[in-house]
Formats: C-alpha cells, structure tokens, sequence
C-alpha cells in the first residue's frame, strides 16, 4: 500500500504552475544580479585606471565561484533538498552585496573582486538548484520548454540591469570627481539590492515547493544501484555539454563586458537618440532622463540594455520554436548565426557593428537552457551531479572574457573576437551532433 501513496505523475499538471512561477521569479533576479556585475567591469576600469585584462577580473571572481562551489552545491542539495538550497543561496548573496559598501568607501580592487566572488557563490547555488529544478517540474521531453521560458525572465533581469547601471553606477560625476566617489556610485544600488535579497530570502523559507526529489526519474542514486557503477565523466554528452556551457557563459559575458567600451570606441549616436525618445513625448522624455539617455555613456549602456532584450525576445520566441523543431536543431542553427553575426560585427565598423553585436544577444538566447536541458537528458538519479558538473563549467565566464580582455589589450577588440566566434562554431557543434549520447542510459 506504501508504494501506491506517491503519486508523482498525477501531480506533474496543474499543481507545478505555482512552483514554476515562484522559482522562475528567481531567474530574474539572478539575470539582474549577474549583469549588474558586469557594469563593473567600465566602472573599475576607470577607477582603477585599468586595462581590460584586469578590468575582467571583475568576471573572473564571479564565475570563478561557479568551479568552487557547484559540486558542494550539488551535495547540499542532496542533503537539504532544492528549497532550503535556495534560501541559502539568497542569504550568501546578502552577505556579498553588503561587502560592496566598505569595498567603495575603501576605494579596494581587491575586496570588490571579494565581494563580487561572494555574491557569484550565492548565484551559483541558486543557479545548481533552480536550473534542474525547472527542468524537474514535468516530464523530461519539455523540459527544453520549460527551461528557455524561464531563461526569459533571466533575460528581463539582464534587460533592466545595463540600464540600472548606466543611471547610478556609471554616471559621470566630472573631470574632478575623486576616486573615492565615483567608487561610491555601486553604495546605494548594491544596498538595495541586499535588502531585497534579505526580505527574498524570508519570503522563501516559509514558501511551500514540492519536494522533487524523490521522484524516480530525478532522484539521487541509492547505495548500491546499477548507476553509481559509472562516473558522470562517462557521459559523453553530459561532458561535451559542460564544454558547451564553459564556452557560451565565457562568450556571453565576455562580449557583454566589453560592449559598452567598444560601442563608445564604435560611436554611439547622441543625436539620434535624443530624437527618438523626443518623439515619444513626455514618456520618452522620462525614459531619457530616468536612464542617462543624454550622453555617450547611457546610449552604450542602453545599447548594452537591448543586447540582453534580444536575449529576452529570443528566450520567449524559442520557446515557442521548442513546440516545433528539435532543441539540436535549433542551437545548431543559433551557434552558426551568431558566428556569421560576430564575424560581421568583426571586419565592419560604426553602426554595422554595433548592431552586429547587439543582434548576438537575440542569438544566445536559446544557448544555455538547451545546452543544459540536452546536457542532463536520459540521466536520471545521476540528474543532481550532471547539474553539478554543467553548473560548475560555468567558470567559462572567469577564463573566457579575461582571454578576450587580453587579447583585445594587444590586438584591438574587434581581433579579439575570433575567440567568441571559435567559442559559437563548438556550440553549433553541440547542437547538431554532439549532444547525441553515445550509448543510452540505464533504464533503472
């Protein structure tokens, strides 16, 4: 009678709506919190004085927190479950942002990038959860679905974030304005920010999630069952798709980091602007004014901000494509797109490239939920450490842009991108035919 009482598939309809709504709201804030990051690369650069190289390190504390910390997540959410990893995550994350405010009042490039690893520990714990999560809430063939949808809300964050940035991070203060206060611009945003991850956090502990875990398609593998006799190394697409994350995350953020820099370096249109948000009256005129829209800096940053809502567009659209083509096929075709883009972007100048690059936003959009969804498909009980290893590659964004940072040091930004672009061709790989297991898995 015991075995009957768990009626796991009748209840993967309608009651999984909330839960999904509730854990995709997290994609938001993670989307925001990792892209804010970002704007400090321009703003550290010029308190600091630095090259892009260094500068990059700003990524590279970030998502270094992703090698260090995915499999200990991975464990700990076997041993308290996803809700309380979750919660965890949120409150790290507080203690990170909290960090920013004596990192700004003692103007040190060192406890920035400390208080930037912290803040990547807590959003790579709630990434391990929350990505496999959403992938377990339903069943396993729309899990793609399920995962690009909430990417989208990622995208949302992302969206708003450059533009958070460019109106209290990266404002221009003036010719003789000291470092101390331009380091000061990050006080009041990453002060809100740990109040609201605060009252998250609360909010999270005392809401009711299913508890997935015991699941027989998602459970973690028992002592002695037949598939704990092989490693995750044996995987071969679980492998490849880590390689796929490590190169997209690196990617991605690599191009984000340096956007802003190399749109100004471009040329960024003042005139135009201001005319087109005039043309919208009075609410242009508040868009404009709301988000520094008046000067070279906040058009880049907004240039930066629509980079991240074709990202947005993208996520929404793919999940409508997911219902009609293969999620292989379609990273596929991406992975082949964005390279032909960043190529264009490469060996043009002015407003062509500009929106070359802008266009690869739109273009990643689908690449990590498929990649991860296609990563962790067919694992079953050995689902949590296939998240683990695909999470903990997200250290792409730690090493991917500091190459990039270098290379564009040396040789200008626009060579440094035949890095992304090697980056791009792995990942239409991936989509095509690298996802393709091996052999199939156990059927336990």
């Amino acid at each position: 009678m015991a075995t009957k009482t768990t009626n796991a598939p009748a209840a993967t309809g309608p009651s999984y709506v909330g839960p999904f709504i509730i854990i995709t709201s997290l994609f938001f804030l993670f989307g925001f919190i990792t892209n804010l990051n970002m704007a400090l690369v321009p703003h550290l650069k010029k308190v600091f004085t630095l090259g892009y190289g260094w500068a990059m390190l700003v990524e590279s504390a970030f998502f270094l927190a992703y090698f260090v910390f995915s499999s200990p997540t991975a464990k700990l959410i076997e041993a308290i479950g996803y809700k309380k990893t979750i919660v965890v995550s949120l409150f790290i994350q507080v203690a990170g942002a909290l960090l920013f405010v004596p990192a700004a009042r003692l103007v040190s490039f060192p406890l920035f990038l400390t208080a930037v690893f912290i803040v990547g520990a807590g959003v790579t714990a709630l990434q391990t959860a929350a990505n496999p999560y959403v992938s377990i809430l339903g069943p396993e063939h729309s899990a793609p679905f399920r995962l690009t949808l909430a990417q989208a809300f990622n995208s949302i964050g992302g969206t708003i974030a450059p533009l958070v940035a460019g109106r209290y991070i990266l404002t221009d203060l003036g010719a003789n304005a000291s470092k101390a206060a331009i380091a000061g611009t990050v006080r009041g945003p990453y002060l809100a920010i740990a109040g609201g991850l605060l009252l998250l956090g609360i909010a999270m502990a005392f809401t009711h999630l299913p508890a997935i875990g015991t699941t027989r398609e998602f459970r973690p593998a028992e002592k002695g069952e037949p598939m704990l006799e092989r490693s995750i190394w044996s995987y071969r697409h679980t492998v490849l798709g880590a390689i796929g994350i490590f190169l997209y995350v690196g990617v991605e953020v690599g191009l984000a980091s340096i956007a802003v820099n190399y749109f100004l370096q471009q040329g960024v249109n003042v005139a135009a602007t201001s005319s087109f948000f005039g043309a919208w009256g009075a609410f242009g005129h508040w868009i404009g004014v709301t988000f520094g829209l008046s000067d070279r800096v906040g058009i880049a940053s907004a240039l930066l901000s629509l980079y991240w809502f074709g990202a947005m567009v993208g996520r929404l659209l793919g999940s409508w494509m997911l219902t009609k083509v293969k999620a292989g096929g379609l990273l596929g075709a991406f992975g082949i797109a964005a390279t032909i883009m960043l190529f264009v972007s490469m060996v043009s100048s002015g407003q062509v490239a500009i929106w070359s690059l802008v266009l690869c936003g739109f273009l990643n959009s689908i690449m990590f939920p498929n990649i991860f969804a296609l990563g962790i498909a067919g694992l079953g009980p050995m689902t949590s450490k296939g998240s683990g290893l695909i999470m903990t590659a997200v250290v792409g964004g730690a090493v991917i842009p500091a190459l990039i940072g270098v290379l564009a040091d040396h040789f200008g930004i626009q060579h440094a991108f035949v890095l992304p672009m090697l980056c791009y061709m792995f990942i239409a790989f991936y989509g095509l035919a690298g996802h393709k297991p091996r052999r199939a898995v156990a059927n336990l």
